[in-house]
């Protein structure tokens, strides 16, 4: 159970704009993450313009967006990152169940590509320990340019951020 309320943007005529916008962009209604975050509007919106940049507006393509987001559903056990990725988003970029599943120990699957693996461990290293060794950040190297690997580094912390909020204040899964 959420441990804070989820705010009805029908009952605040001041959250409509905004409310307006991030249903135009979410599936054609607020989820529950914004009904969260409406608590405090200037972050619910400063947070739905970060995401829209980074999950739309990079270069990284939609499948390992993807899969990264889902390892970092697994590794902080985040109920609600993985209830909304898989199966229909992850999907959509061409993730089958399989791999979501074997997400959850990538190590053991052989079927991810060198770069996939690449950013795995890069994933797992950002999330566990907030850093990478120069060997993990250099086997990135030949699958990334610059740009890259920023859009890839700020889309693993963005997840991170976004699991360090949505567990601990319990937001509930969307009911369809």
């Amino acid at each position: 159970m959420a441990r804070v309320p989820l705010v009805d943007p029908d009952t605040r005529p001041d959250l409509s704009a905004l409310a307006a916008r991030i249903s135009g962009q979410r599936r054609g209604k607020v989820i529950n993450v914004y009904r969260t975050l409406l608590n405090s509007p200037a972050l619910a919106e400063t947070w739905f313009e970060h995401l829209n940049a980074v999950r739309w507006k990079t270069t990284l393509d939609g499948r390992l967006r993807e899969l990264v987001i889902i390892r970092i559903g697994y590794l902080g056990k985040v109920a609600y990152i993985l209830e909304q990725h898989i199966p229909k988003l992850a999907a959509g970029d061409g993730v089958t169940a399989q791999e979501c599943e074997a997400l959850a120990d990538w190590h053991a699957y052989n079927g991810f590509t060198a770069r996939e693996r690449a950013v795995l461990a890069y994933t797992d290293a950002v999330t566990l320990s907030l850093d990478a060794s120069d060997a993990e950040f250099a086997a990135l190297t030949p699958h990334f340019d610059a740009q890259g690997l920023v859009e890839l580094t700020v889309l693993i912390a963005t997840y991170n951020m976004h699991a360090r909020v949505m567990k601990p204040l319990a937001v509930d899964l969307e009911k369809d």
